[in-house]
């Protein structure tokens, strides 16, 4: 892969976490928000930013939605990742917690806000790490 190639292919998932965390921001806005959705969407805005900063390293990974798993695997490359296993903990579960009916359909507001100030600050983080030519456009 060419290092031009390797930029959009870095900018595209960066663009799928920027779009994710519209999207939760949009589904989280009153009137009517859908929250267990919306918090679906903080978590894979990490995921999908964590993934990006691991293609422009050339570092493979398995399909995975644990961002635990993710960090580590980013970790090599600049060890201030360690620093967001706890946000790993986090949104890890909201993969699948709401995706499905069970005994809690939905966060509260507050979960919500929470999981999307952590999903942004991983987002942002790994922009910082990454060079502008991956940016988003």
């Amino acid at each position: 892969m060419t290092e031009e190639a390797k930029y959009a292919l870095v900018r595209n998932w960066l663009i799928k976490a920027l779009h994710d965390l519209a999207t939760a921001r949009k589904l989280a806005s009153d009137p009517d928000p859908y929250l267990d959705t919306a918090i679906f969407h903080c978590q894979q805005a990490a995921e999908k930013a964590l993934k990006g900063f691991l293609v422009f390293h050339d570092q493979r990974f398995d399909k995975t939605h644990d961002l635990r798993t993710i960090i580590r695997l980013a970790t090599p490359f600049d060890d201030t990742f360690s620093s967001f296993i706890e946000i790993g903990e986090l949104l890890t579960p909201y993969a699948v917690i709401f995706r499905y009916p069970g005994d809690v359909m939905e966060p509260s507001p507050s979960e919500f806000k929470q999981a999307f100030n952590a999903a942004e600050d991983l987002y942002n983080f790994v922009l910082s790490v990454l060079p502008e030519k991956t940016y988003p456009l």
